[in-house]
């Protein structure tokens, strides 16, 4: 297997654990941790979509653009603005957590499912 069909091997792995972990959940953080999960199969997919052989750093000399290929930086920042987002995301989610245990006793989605008016 190439270098390529791993990575996507492994984002597709990522982002189906994590689904499974989100539908089999029996507590909200464990939840959010799962979410997590799929969420950094974004990241591998991101890079194995950006993923060029031989291609070097987009920094160009003096002398201007060469004749070897450069990867793409659009990429490495799409890469970082998702880790941010999950980052605000998953804070949000486990604050929300945190106010739900306080407020209700439990973390348990089946628990307050009852809770409906």
């Amino acid at each position: 297997m190439t270098l390529t069909a791993v990575a996507w091997t492994v984002a597709g792995w990522l982002v189906v654990v994590g689904a499974l972990g989100i539908v089999r959940s029996r507590n909200l953080v464990q939840t959010v941790v799962a979410l997590s999960v799929a969420q950094s199969g974004t990241y591998v997919l991101l890079i194995a979509a950006g993923f060029q052989r031989g291609a070097t750093v987009p920094i160009l000399g003096a002398g201007g653009a060469g004749s070897t290929p450069v990867v793409d930086p659009l990429v490495q920042a799409l890469v970082l603005t998702d880790i941010v987002v999950s980052a605000t995301v998953t804070a949000l989610l486990l604050a929300l957590t945190v106010q739900i245990a306080k407020r209700h006793g439990t973390v348990d989605p089946d628990e307050l499912r009852a809770l409906r008016g």
